[in-house]
């Protein structure tokens, strides 16, 4: 007869909450659409000083990704913004109205899911 191990696996452990545990959908997309229009305000007058305007939108990119979790619209706005004369277009604004749209602020899908 073989020999049969069999392997016990640790149990399952919850998820811990993230940094945004306590907030409401409505109030993280209330944050990301002032940070949106912030964002695509200053980029109208950083037009003429392409680095400054760089690292707005990383940054204004970087926070849109932490405050509504992992959306594919950001990736499109931050290319458009980098195209000389486009940031005078409400990119951002309209990265979050589309994700407010389609109801799936926080919820990226994870990995191997």
């Amino acid at each position: 007869m073989a020999n049969t191990q069999w392997e016990v696996l640790p149990a399952d452990e919850p998820e811990k909450p993230g940094p945004w545990a306590g907030w409401s959908s409505r109030s993280r997309l209330g944050l990301a659409m002032a940070i949106a229009v912030a964002s695509d305000l200053a980029s109208v007058w950083l037009e003429f000083l392409p680095p400054m305007q760089w690292t707005l939108d990383i940054a204004t990119a970087g926070l849109l990704f932490f405050i509504l979790g992992r959306q594919w619209a950001i990736l499109p706005a931050l290319v458009a913004e980098a195209i000389p004369g486009f940031a005078m277009f409400p990119a951002w604004v309209l990265v979050v109205i589309a994700v407010a749209t389609t109801g799936t602020v926080g919820q990226g899908k994870k990995a191997g899911a």
